[in-house]
């Protein structure tokens, strides 16, 4: 929802791609300043309690950033929205990675594929109510409410006590040496997603003359194709090395959005924001799996550790893009995306070539401790 209504935000404050790229800054500094606590935070409440106040923290953003006086206390509300949004992302993959690494059974992906298909559901919903008239700030009001209660009830089926490892485990880690690696790759990741999340809608309403309700399906088109790659992922993961999914994936996405902007078409954008999804849709789950391999340090730090780098990649997106775009336009903005991805495909050559995952039932068993 906070995708498509981007654009509801720069009409609401009345603001240029240059401004709008600031109070997308203030996203990426709350999420920035949080993960530097995030393992601490877990660590002490526990992945289920981190994740219900975090939660419930950016619903709370979310529900007033169209009802604010000025765009300096949107600012200040977008900080909390990025730190419940960080904190938030690090408990719930927190437990993803537990429950794989307990069950033996590749399904962080597919965990990635519920964020993704979130995404798509929330992005058509928004469109719908678009076209039938409803205000943009009751929809956000409406749907925070709805995403707080449920984070409650789905809340209560996570673990109570993630396993403990024999080894001492740091809850937090300067990035450095292979955590510093995956996080650069991470940041190529997350900014190219942060592309789309951030962007893509505008994109389509303003460079290629759509109205809102027919960009958001574009958006749609890539969350739902997203979605869809990474249900997928754990059982391409079972099958393909890590290291080749990495060059695979960003290639895809290059290509795409090369593609979507040289035709620039709405068709072409509905067909080539899929296939971006396609290609981004494995990246950040593989590499928060790989993270949460690097020995002494807790899963809860590791992720957060790279996801730190990897938050940057949002932080310094929307001001290039939002100056790229002022001075230029938005689709050479855009290409800021392609840049990216053909840096991160060279660099997973720097993941070591791992064994595919195996598959195995995930027995009740499994996740008791």
């Amino acid at each position: 929802m906070w995708g498509v209504h981007v654009p509801s935000i720069k009409a609401h404050y009345v603001l240029d791609e240059r401004l709008l790229a600031g109070a997308l800054f203030a996203t990426s500094v709350g999420s920035l300043l949080a993960l530097l606590l995030a393992g601490r935070l877990i660590g002490r409440l526990g992945a289920r309690k981190a994740t219900v106040l975090a939660g419930w923290a950016f619903c709370l953003a979310l529900a007033l950033a169209l009802l604010l006086p000025s765009v300096w206390v949107l600012g200040l509300v977008m900080v909390v929205f990025g730190a419940g949004q960080s904190v938030f992302d690090v408990a719930i993959n927190t437990e993803g990675t537990a429950l794989e690494s307990m069950s033996g059974r590749a399904v962080l992906s597919g965990f990635h594929g519920m964020f993704s298909l979130g995404g798509m559901l929330g992005a058509g919903a928004a469109a719908a109510m678009l076209r039938a008239g409803v205000a943009p700030p009751v929809q956000l009001a409406g749907g925070a409410a709805c995403v707080a209660v449920a984070l409650f009830a789905s809340s209560r089926g996570m673990l109570d006590v993630h396993p403990v490892s024999d080894t001492p485990q740091a809850h937090f880690a300067w990035p450095r040496g292979a955590l510093l690696v995956i996080g650069l790759l991470t940041f190529l990741g997350m900014l190219a997603e942060g592309v789309m999340y951030s962007w893509s809608v505008l994109y389509v309403q303003q460079e290629l003359h759509q109205p809102q309700q027919r960009a958001a399906l574009a958006y749609v088109a890539f969350a739902g194709a997203t979605a869809l790659m990474r249900f997928a992922g754990d059982w391409v993961r079972a099958r393909v090395a890590e290291r080749t999914m990495l060059l695979a994936g960003p290639l895809l996405t290059a290509a795409a959005m090369s593609l979507v902007l040289l035709i620039a078409q709405p068709w072409m954008a509905m067909i080539g924001f899929a296939l971006v999804g396609v290609g981004l849709a494995t990246i950040v789950p593989i590499l928060y799996n790989a993270a949460t391999r690097i020995p002494g340090v807790s899963r809860a730090a590791a992720i957060a550790s790279v996801s730190s780098i990897g938050y940057v990649g949002f932080m310094v997106g929307p001001p290039i893009i939002g100056g790229l775009a002022h001075a230029t336009s938005l689709t050479v903005a855009m290409a800021t995306q392609i840049v990216a991805t053909v840096v991160l495909a060279i660099g997973s050559r720097a993941i070591k070539q791992g064994e595919p995952t195996a598959l195995r039932p995930l027995s009740a068993g499994a996740v008791r401790v």
